[in-house]
């Protein structure tokens, strides 16, 4: 089993002022986020409860001090880095499982990215399914200054947000892309000026909880089920239609006939 001597925690917390969205944060700003063993585990865990949490709308995930994360932490991968059975586990039964927690969790998630987005970072943002970042972020994976590839379930979640052409461009240059490139390549959604990210991310979350919750639930999941390799089965398509008698489903085509806001409970 690989122990995590690192500091650094993952912070789950209610918004200040939006009821019923949640702040997930990661914190180890002594090195800009960096990721430890026990945050990946604690990131599993977390998105595992978020995924329960049946009153929550949303998830803004961000960052401790002005960064998003700048990867994994290096200092601890000496114990475990140059030994392949043990840099396996690593890999695919500590940060693999962390992250495929994150894609599995049906609450919107939008990635709050001041700073370094890089590496472990990279692939946390791409588990989220908005992305808003400042003017001065940077994004990439220059782990072949460090000697190693991306692990292949790593490199698989990434490939989904960026295409093969600019995740062979980042890897192979190690090469740093700026915000307005990675708008460019649809890495993320929306770029703001420096100080101003906490804001767009509490807007676009604002947006997104003013929706019917099972309906945003419903749209992650049938977005997974198309881009499963084959799609959805028969009976994973027929049970997407299973809301009809929703209390919420009806109370928003009645509040848009009645030509007032609706009111969504969640039910």
């Amino acid at each position: 089993m690989i122990d995590s001597p690192s500091s650094g925690l993952v912070r789950l917390e209610a918004h200040a002022a939006l009821p019923d969205v949640a702040v997930l944060t990661l914190s180890n700003p002594a090195r800009l986020n960096a990721i430890t063993i026990a945050m990946w585990r604690q990131l599993r865990e977390l998105a595992a409860q978020l995924h329960a949490d049946a009153r929550l709308r949303c998830v803004i995930v961000r960052g401790e001090d002005g960064h998003f994360a700048a990867g994994g932490d290096i200092a601890e991968m000496q114990g475990f880095r140059f030994e392949p059975a043990r840099l396996r586990e690593f890999h695919e039964e500590i940060v693999a499982p962390a992250l495929h927690a994150l894609l599995g969790c049906e609450v919107p998630l939008v990635a709050q990215i001041d700073g370094h987005c890089i590496g472990g970072g990279l692939e946390v943002a791409a588990c989220c399914d908005l992305r808003v970042c400042a003017a001065d972020s940077r994004f990439g994976a220059p782990i072949a200054r460090l000697g190693f590839p991306m692990a292949p379930g790593e490199l698989e979640i990434v490939l989904g947000v960026l295409g093969a052409a600019t995740a062979a461009e980042m890897l192979l240059e190690a090469r740093l892309l700026d915000a307005a490139t990675a708008l460019q390549r649809g890495l993320v959604h929306r770029v703001v000026p420096a100080g101003e990210v906490a804001a767009e991310a509490q807007a676009s979350a604002a947006r997104i909880a003013a929706g019917a919750p099972h309906a945003a639930r419903l749209n992650k999941r049938t977005l997974q089920l198309l881009r499963r390799p084959g799609g959805p089965t028969p009976a994973e398509r027929a049970a997407l239609f299973d809301y009809a008698p929703c209390a919420d489903h009806r109370e928003g085509v009645n509040a848009f006939l009645q030509k007032r806001a609706p009111r969504f409970s969640g039910a």
